[in-house]
């Protein structure tokens, strides 16, 4: 028996909902608790798939994991497993971050090549010739990278994309590394900041956290210690759609908004009302600077129309984030208008698309680009989810077309939303989990 969701549309979203940790960051502060022999207590974790495979990946190289609610509590050994290789590590991309802190802790790693969403080719060139830059020998060998170093140095490494991924298998290596290596071109997403703040709580000596230079002065050893995970900005943003589509009214609570400054000026730019705690976001064009500064984790979207037709081009953070391109492309196919929609990142993001046409939706693709023209009402059909965020994309979709939608593979959207239904139904949408077995075309 398969399990699906069984959507039925025309609901409005409207209430509050909570958002916990990000999952695109747990899983590098998980792999980050290697380099430093002791326990490691990481709070506000998501409870979702991807957090006990990590934890699979972890025990694998010696450590005692204990997850209890919202919180993991690894212990990490003096003497290290360096051969990251379980079964698990070809269920996640994110296991490939235990590269950094088994290259920086042991000098030596063996590491799985690891799995995840199929959106596109993702190669590790970036992350080996890092680490070959900080003085380690790196190659891939029956489907392992293998890297070995008798010591690692400072270096000035430059990244010719800020590859999220890269920046922080080169940050993890290069805090225990000897002397100063200066990172130019790094990944600037909030997740990188997160890290960082956990390294130095750990006793790394980083500068430059959030901007596009990390300049990491190599230390002799680290702490462990104890960390609160960020908010999750994608599931944030993921709310803030689904109010935009179903015209609803749903408060976001647990994320910095200033996280999601572009994407809530764009759902501006579409006819939604945005507010957050203290001020207002400021009109789409015409801005005379930053907002205000705020302590707030939440934010509030109110669409009372028709969103308008909005263009968006996905790029590296402070841009429009990849994992948010499905919700743009749903949100488009119900637009008052024809949207443009540039993916600069993952080739094969567009397999999402495929899924769309069959609910209705007026959509082609071109290279790099998609059109969508947008419709009055979507019309439901079983459809496939590709992986996490294109499975939600669906949902919303399903939550604005006529009739009842199945979503298979949810598998993908349990790795990366935690009580997705619940909080669904929470916000009133009649969203229902069933086991069945498809019956494809």
């Amino acid at each position: 028996m398969t399990e699906h969701f069984r959507v039925h549309g025309g609901a409005r979203l409207v209430g509050a909902v909570d958002v916990v940790g990000a999952k695109n960051s747990v899983l590098k502060l998980m792999a980050a608790a290697l380099l430093a022999e002791g326990t490691t207590t990481l709070t506000n974790c998501p409870r979702i798939l991807d957090v006990p495979l990590m934890a699979d990946v972890l025990r694998s190289l010696g450590c005692v994991v204990e997850i209890d609610g919202d919180t993991v509590v690894i212990t990490t050994p003096g003497e290290l497993n360096h051969r990251a290789d379980s079964a698990s590590m070809g269920k996640l991309r994110a296991s490939v971050c235990v590269l950094g802190p088994l290259i920086g802790r042991c000098k030596r790693a063996v590491v799985a090549l690891p799995g995840g969403d199929a959106i596109g080719s993702r190669p590790l060139d970036m992350h080996q010739n890092g680490l070959r830059q900080l003085g380690a020998h790196s190659e891939i060998d029956h489907g392992c990278v293998v890297a070995e170093a008798k010591g690692l140095h400072g270096a000035q490494i430059w990244l010719d994309f800020p590859s999220v991924g890269a920046t922080e298998n080169i940050l993890m290596a290069a805090v225990l590394a000897n002397g100063t290596t200066v990172i130019d071109n790094a990944a600037r997403e909030p997740e990188i900041v997160d890290l960082c703040t956990m390294l130095q709580q750990m006793g790394g000596k980083i500068e430059g956290a959030g901007t596009s230079t990390l300049t990491v002065h190599g230390v002799d050893s680290l702490q462990p210690t104890e960390h609160r995970v960020i908010g999750d900005r994608i599931v944030g943003a993921t709310w803030a759609f689904a109010a935009a589509m179903t015209r609803g009214d749903v408060t976001v609570r647990g994320v910095d908004p200033h996280h999601l400054d572009l994407v809530l000026e764009k759902l501006r730019m579409a006819g939604a009302d945005v507010t957050v705690p203290s001020h207002p976001l400021r009109p789409a064009g015409g801005r005379d600077g930053a907002p205000p500064p705020t302590d707030s984790q939440e934010f509030r979207v109110r669409q009372a129309d028709r969103p308008t037709a909005v263009d968006f081009v996905t790029l590296p953070y402070p841009g429009f984030a990849t994992d948010l391109q499905p919700f743009a492309i749903a949100l488009a196919s119900i637009a008052e208008g024809t949207s443009m929609i540039t993916e600069n990142l993952f080739e094969a993001r567009f397999r999402f698309i495929e899924e769309m046409v069959r609910l209705g939706a007026d959509a082609r693709t071109d290279g790099h680009h998609a059109v969508v023209r947008g419709v009055e009402r979507l019309s439901s059909a079983p459809v496939w989810a590709p992986d996490i965020r294109a499975g939600v994309g669906l949902v919303l979709a399903g939550l604005c077309a006529e009739g009842t939608t199945e979503v298979w593979d949810v598998f993908h959207i349990d790795r990366g939303y935690p009580l997705f239904v619940e909080n669904m139904t929470n916000l009133g949408a009649d969203v229902r989990r069933v086991n069945a077995e498809p019956e494809r075309a």
